[in-house]
């Protein structure tokens, strides 16, 4: 079995790492700054992270520019792969993120919105470059539905089969987002995790709920995920990262000390 691989995630916005509620959005004071992104990165790249994860939620052509020169300074100083989202759009906007450091890129929204864009980049690029993000929620029981705009604007796409199409153009990996369980630290939603995990053969990460060492330990066995992707019990010194991979391994869960 590979290693699970365990990710940091940070907010970006004005240059700043945030944490919100269930996507609790900027604009409405809803966010709560964290800190300095590369002090961050410099913190979790010592405790071992397999991966660091950048998500610009700023939006603006002001906020890219930062976006850029937060990831070169961390590309400069940290040697674990980086996936940058937010805000990309087309093919010349992931080559700025690759140029500047970053080994992959995530898109969400322009995703739904152009599904094409996936396959440029995958021939651009290479599969391995391109992260599919997307913003589950359950609608009706069995049902979860992806949402787009910061999960905000719902689609009408049931989430099993958006990631069958979205790996069917090119999407090297998936980085599941539960709506319902996004910063609550209730859990991960197991049973969209396992559904989607089964359901494609390029790896799933979990993300949203993350709040015990259980859960994390959950979400890879029960809900096959290939990583889980946390952002508050990091960033508020809950656990280190070395913390959660020594309670993975004493569960059996295969992961690098």
């Amino acid at each position: 079995m590979l290693a699970k691989r365990v990710i940091p995630c940070l907010d970006v916005h004005d240059g700043q790492v945030t944490r919100g509620v269930q996507f609790g959005r900027a604009e409405a004071g809803e966010l709560r700054n964290v800190g300095d992104p590369v002090e961050l990165a410099l913190r979790y790249n010592e405790q071992g992270a397999d991966e660091m994860v950048f998500f610009d939620i700023t939006a603006s052509a002001h906020g890219r520019r930062t976006m850029v020169d937060v990831i070169e300074r961390v590309a400069e100083k940290c040697f674990m792969p980086l996936t940058v989202g937010g805000g990309i759009r087309a093919v010349d906007d992931m080559q700025t993120m690759l140029r500047a450091g970053a080994d992959k890129v995530s898109i969400n929204s322009a995703a739904l919105a152009t599904p094409d864009l996936i396959r440029d980049g995958a021939e651009k690029f290479g599969s391995q470059c391109i992260v599919v993000s997307i913003d589950a929620k359950r609608v009706t029981p069995g049902r979860w539905e992806v949402f787009s705009h910061g999960g905000r604007k719902p689609t009408g796409l049931e989430a099993v089969g958006w990631v069958k199409r979205a790996v069917g153009l090119g999407a090297g990996e998936i980085v599941l987002n539960s709506i319902d369980a996004d910063g609550t630290k209730a859990g991960f939603d197991l049973v969209i995790t396992r559904r989607i995990s089964e359901s494609v053969g390029v790896p799933v990460v979990a993300s949203g709920g993350a709040g015990k060492l259980e859960h994390m330990a959950e979400v890879l066995l029960e809900g096959k995920a290939d990583a889980v992707l946390a952002a508050s019990i990091f960033h508020f010194g809950e656990y280190t990262v070395q913390q959660v991979k020594q309670f993975l391994a004493g569960k059996g869960i295969p992961v690098r000390i």
